[in-house]
């Protein structure tokens, strides 16, 4: 609250004496993360250079705001910061119009951050170290508004504010060879600061995988959460990808000829793949060849300039040559002038800029309608009466019936919601819809008004006829050009935040599904139902061991003989949990269990069933995975055991199916395919990292998705395991084909050893291999592998941390032997009550996150799962029909799936109930969910209220009342 900004005047100076305060702590901090590229820590002293190179974009309307909004991010955060710990603050002001973003966001953040800490540290083992939450009247909820860039970061310096050294920028710069600033741009895209920004890409281009990043690098991202990291990444490579697509047209119009400086410049300067397009499309070899350029070939470029430079010399008589088409008449080189005059104006930055702020200020809509054909092909559908062409007809009138709500659409163009822009483009695609964007007059008269009298004015006094030629351009080229660049644009916009929004809901939604709490330490018979091929059976140990498999015909005539058959499993292998699957003949199933539950025919067992989603079951049963895992069994058994296994453990068995492919999300084919399967493929790799795994048991196809593993690896791993035993230190984990330093590095940390597991190991010894061959191959020399047992390798704990948790185990007064018990855990806690965790990471020379990610491990109980957190299914006894809901009725339900519009909730009725997002609101969700990207999620228990049934379309209509904890 002390802090004010400098005066204007002594700003500069001010900015280069603050520099090496930072200096100093990013070298302290390259020290601890172990960075190879150290040699570069000299040329640091440059950094204040870096603010300097978006100065020529100081004439912004929001210099002014600068100023005053600069401080608030600070005041903001309140976590008191000193002003040398945050020079970035300042450094921020040349990201122009996004600081007001961060500064509304900052309530967002700061529990967010909190919550990203937790996530990523496996959750605080101590009560005492977790962060100070903002009060609840801060928080920033924003479900039902628009979609809208989020910051992803504080605005205070969490981590270590570190600046790009020159060499690296000069070094990006040219490798990009674009005229803007690669930090600035990505900062203001995604709204993070810019060291945030460098420190990232600096990890990225190191190889470094985003578990990593967020687990064991946080002080450098800022406390980011994965979601956020890969946002920031996902942008990056969008940037890189237009610099490398700027530089292929750059090089074919060179090949071509038709290349000048001007236009060179024009193409650098874009900054987003519309623009790009806009400025190339004219010379797109395809292309017939434009008005413009027609023009131009004839040489009439000089009497456009002369238009605007010295209309009083010009005279367009002197340009008629009789005979030579587009010079023929005086009318004919009017509209030569006319043409290049409004290419130029379309093609104008300046231009561009203006029109869209007149955009911004204005009402512009969007508007769908019934197309034209499929109006005929309605109409024809009365006519004909062939039943052929009758059924495809009707098949045509079903498919309109399902737009019905976009039949007639109109919506602001700020305030449409992303499952509309997505429904109005595959209505589109469809031919049913014709979609276009409606921009007022006024923006049209406003912006020929602003082009005469300003941007294209006259130089000097000129003729009647010349003044009609600049306003007959000027409306050409925003009725020809102009408009339909700016509908391409709204719509390439309003589909890329849609998709976006989609696919971070598939992203939330995957998450939990594989995050469920595992059903362990019983047995578990699965259910893949049926009716005319019978329910296939599969009994599973409590380990997922395949005990049993076997069909039952349960909805045929002899339904006493196959429930008997049916006891008997259940009473042989002490089964009292049943997994049916969500599939066809579920209900028919589920009342067949309930009633003999009710019956009392498994006694003396108490038995309990569940329903879980079955999607991609039946794919993976005949995929290359399911026949070498169970090579000898029908597909339909494999079903059973996925269903099964689906409870026992839902993260192992979920992986081995395309994420695609689980029932997750809405509008999947209507995004793109590759930045779906991207995003997908990171939400998995995520969670089988901070979840962990046990190296000595875990499947290959688990292993494959650990943080810096990949398939080849994963099977390098499982092969040293078949051929030596299990491992006995992670440190051997070296000796394996392909496992360089930096695959051990991002990987080890996510890695376990269990004690338990290696119990046999201990009793019977395997040898250590030596494999100088297999580091030869790479030229590596072999390295002395330790054969004991090592308690750090079962913690969260990276091994570069392990040399630091030994010291503050000294401090303590523990030892590695004592992990997880309850008297290590009350020396820690007395040990933070008396010095705070800031005071113990300087007097261990590392940094407080690394420390509390260490504190985590050492106090953490052996086998600790961060899943334990979170919910698992739901067994029943009893079934309830739709028939028996009435409205008003309150109930409790787990949700199933959440959409763009609301979450669907499995009250046990057999139909989902949809909480539509209007009912979803501020004060029925808890403080840590008031936000709109953690609002529901698959797998959380709720309470609702009943607010409509309709039995023929089969729609429950249901109110949130609060979420179940």
């Amino acid at each position: 609250d002390e802090w004010r900004p400098a005066e204007p005047k002594p700003k500069a100076p001010s900015k280069t004496a603050r520099a090496p305060a930072p200096t100093g702590e990013k070298k302290a901090a390259a020290k601890r993360t172990a960075k190879p590229k150290e040699p570069k820590a000299p040329k640091q002293p440059k950094a204040p250079k870096v603010p300097k190179v978006p100065k020529p974009r100081a004439p912004r309307k929001t210099a002014a705001e600068r100023k005053t909004q600069a401080p608030k991010v600070l005041k903001d955060s309140d976590k008191g910061e000193e002003e040398t710990d945050c020079p970035e603050v300042e450094r921020t002001e040349a990201s122009g119009p996004s600081i007001r973003m961060k500064e509304e966001r900052v309530s967002f953040i700061v529990s967010e951050a909190h919550q990203a800490d937790r996530w990523a540290g496996e959750g605080s083992s101590l009560a005492g170290l977790k962060a100070k939450k903002e009060e609840v009247e801060e928080e920033d909820f924003t479900f039902d508004e628009p979609c809208q860039k989020k910051q992803k970061t504080s605005g205070a310096c969490l981590g270590q504010p570190t600046a790009l050294p020159s060499s690296e920028a000069h070094t990006l710069r040219n490798e990009l060879n674009m005229n803007w600033d690669l930090i600035e741009l990505l900062s203001n895209l995604t709204c993070v600061e810019r060291w945030v920004c460098v420190n990232i890409i600096r990890l990225l281009r190191e190889d470094n995988t985003v578990p990593f990043m967020v687990r064991y690098r946080k002080e450098m991202i800022n406390h980011m959460d994965a979601d956020a990291v890969r946002d920031v990444q996902l942008v990056y490579e969008e940037i890189c990808s237009l610099a490398k697509k700027t530089q292929s047209v750059i090089q074919t119009l060179k090949k071509d000829g038709v290349l000048t400086a001007e236009l060179e410049q024009n193409l650098r300067s874009c900054r987003s793949a519309d623009e790009l397009d806009h400025v190339y499309s004219p010379y797109k070899k395809g292309s017939k060849l434009t008005k413009a350029r027609r023009a131009k070939a004839l040489g009439l470029e000089a009497a456009t300039s002369a238009l605007i430079d010295t209309p009083h010399t010009l005279d367009l008589r002197a340009w008629v040559k009789p005979g030579t088409e587009g010079l023929s008449s005086l009318e004919e080189v009017a509209a030569g002038v006319e043409h290049i005059l409004a290419d130029m104006i379309a093609k104008d930055p300046e231009t561009l800029t203006y029109v869209k702020t007149l955009c911004e200020n204005s009402f512009v809509t969007i508007q769908s309608s019934v197309s034209k054909s499929a109006l005929k092909e309605k109409e024809q559908e009365k006519s004909v009466q062939g039943h052929k062409t009758l059924g495809a007809q009707q098949n045509k009138n079903k498919d309109i019936d399902k737009f019905h709500l976009y039949v007639d659409f109109t919506c602001n163009i700020h305030r449409i919601q992303p499952h509309q822009t997505l429904a109005i483009n595959r209505g589109e695609s469809l031919k049913i819809l014709t979609v276009k964007v409606n921009i007022p007059d006024k923006v049209k008269s406003d912006f020929t008004w602003w082009c005469i009298n300003n941007r294209w004015r006259q130089r000097t006094l000129a003729r009647d006829e010349l003044r009609t030629i600049v306003k007959n351009a000027v409306e050409d080229s925003y009725k020809r050009l102009i408009l339909p660049f700016l509908t391409r644009s709204y719509r390439t916009k309003l589909t890329s935040a849609a998709e976006k929004e989609s696919i971070a809901m598939f992203v939330r939604n995957l998450r939990q599904r594989l995050l469920v709490c595992p059903v362990r330490g019983c047995v578990i018979m699965g259910v893949d139902p049926g009716f005319r091929h019978g329910c296939k059976l599969a009994v599973l140990s409590p380990t997922s061991q395949i005990l049993h498999t076997d069909v039952v015909y349960l909805h045929n005539s002899g339904q006493q003989k196959e429930a008997d058959k049916l006891r008997h499993l259940m009473i042989k292998y002490s089964c009292s949990r049943v997994v049916i699957g969500n599939g066809t003949a579920c209900r028919e199933t589920e009342s067949v269990f309930a009633d003999l539950i009710s019956r009392r025919c498994f006694h003396p067992l108490d038995v309990s069933y569940c329903i879980t989603n079955e999607a991609g079951a039946s794919i993976y049963s005949v995929s290359p995975e399911a026949v070498k895992e169970m090579p000898d069994m029908d597909p339909n058994l494999r079903s059973a055991v996925s269903i099964g296994r689906r409870v026992q453990d839902p993260l192992a068995e979920l992986v081995k199916i395309d994420p695609k492919h689980i029932g997750i999300g809405t509008y999947q084919h209507d995004v793109s395919a590759g930045a779906l399967k991207a995003a997908l493929d990171g939400v998995v790799q995520e969670c089988v990292s901070f979840v962990g795994v046990d190296i000595n048991i875990c499947s290959e196809t688990l292993m494959r998705h650990v943080a810096g593993l990949n398939a080849g690896r994963a099977r390098n791993i499982a092969e040293w395991r078949e051929q030596n035993g299990p491992f006995i230190n992670r440190e051997q984990l070296k000796l394996v084909k392909g496992m360089g330093p930096k695959t051990f590095q991002q990987c080890a940390g996510f890695i376990r050893l269990n004690s338990q597991t290696l119990h046999s190991a201990k009793s019977s010894p395997h040898p250590v291999p030596e494999k100088p061959t297999a580091k030869k191959g790479k030229g590596k020399t072999c390295v002395n592998i330790p054969t004991s047992f090592n308690p750090l390798d079962q913690t969260c704990i990276h091994p570069e941390s392990y040399h630091v948790a030994q010291r503050f185990l000294s401090l303590v007064g523990g030892s590695a032997d004592q992990i997880g018990s309850a008297g290590l855990r009350q020396c820690v806690e007395r040990k933070v009550r008396n010095s705070s965790v800031e005071e113990l990471a300087r007097t261990l020379d590392t940094t407080p996150e690394t420390l509390k990610l260490i504190i985590d491990g050492l106090t953490q109980p052996p086998g600790f799962d961060i899943r334990q957190n979170f919910g698992q299914a739901d067994f029943k006894q009893g079934i309830v029909s739709m028939s028996d809901l009435r409205v008003g009725a309150v109930l409790t339900g787990r949700v199933d799936n959440t959409t763009l519009f609301g979450a669907f909730v499995d009250i046990g009725v057999g139909r989902a109930g949809l909480i539509h997002k209007s009912n979803i609101t501020l004060d029925k969700l808890p403080v840590s969910q008031r936000r709109r990207s953690l609002a529901l999620g698959p797998g959380e228990r709720v309470e609702v209220r009943v607010l409509n049934v309709d039995p023929q379309r089969g729609r429950i209509g249901l109110d949130l009342i609060r979420v179940l904890q």
